[in-house]
């Protein structure tokens, strides 16, 4: 009887950093994180707490713009005085959302500057 003995490799760096990133989802998590990725959440924390309040101010200007719009076009015989109020209410609160965004970004960003500042000093 012959026994022929083969060898099969494939190699595929794509698979495998396909792989690294997926097991990286299932890994457990270190409570400790590294200077630089605190670092970078605190920089995303600056941004989203700004984006989440403008997005629901803007979201609340554009529903009652839409109102207004609705009493003008729907009942506009009996509710035009106030769909224009109402449209006009709702395009100040959306034109609103930006300096919202704003402030709530500035003043998070100077809730944390002292933080980052001290965590770079550690890298830098």
């Amino acid at each position: 009887m012959s026994e022929e003995k083969k060898f099969n490799y494939s190699y595929s760096s794509a698979e495998k950093i396909f792989a690294k990133k997926i097991r990286k989802k299932y890994e457990p998590r270190t409570t400790e994180l590294s200077t630089l990725d605190r670092i970078k959440e605190l920089d995303k924390s600056v941004a989203k707490a700004g984006t989440a309040v403008s997005i629901i101010i803007g979201i609340i200007g554009a529903m009652l713009f839409g109102t207004g719009m609705s009493c003008i076009m729907v009942w506009g015989d009996k509710l035009f005085e106030i769909g224009i109020a109402v449209g006009i209410a709702g395009m100040v609160v959306a034109a609103a959302a930006y300096p919202v965004y704003l402030a709530v970004s500035n003043k998070r960003r100077k809730e944390v500057a002292d933080e980052i500042l001290r965590l770079t000093d550690e890298i830098i």
